[in-house]
């Protein structure tokens, strides 16, 4: 669990159709954070997006519909956990970016589930 004060995000923008070894690249990636203890992560799945060869990418008419649309994959963890697996992290995503900012937490809270 997350505690309050010093943390890092992570973004990983990826391409939904980008392959890996026995998986899609995100279903891969997704599994590492999860099996690496990360505290939780959040698959995003935009409806539109465009990368540096400035193609758009959309679920609508009047672009390449349907074809490397964009996910985006965003945790939160302490700065110790993250530079612990981020350079397994780097080796996994071959086709992509990585953004990793400083940030705070201010409350981590978790509901107690009745029994």
């Amino acid at each position: 669990m997350l505690i309050p004060g010093a943390a890092k995000k992570v973004i990983i923008h990826l391409n939904e159709d980008t392959g890996a070894a026995r998986d899609f690249l995100y279903a891969e990636i997704f599994r590492f954070l999860y099996d690496h203890g990360v505290a939780g992560a959040t698959m995003i799945r935009p409806h539109a997006g465009f990368g540096s060869r400035h193609m758009l990418h959309t679920v609508g008419a009047g672009s390449v519909e349907g074809e490397h649309l964009p996910i985006r994959i965003e945790f939160l963890e302490s700065a110790e956990v993250v530079d612990g697996i981020l350079p397994a992290l780097c080796e996994l995503v071959t086709d992509g970016v990585i953004e990793v900012q400083a940030t705070s937490i201010v409350k981590a809270a978790q509901r107690v589930q009745p029994q």
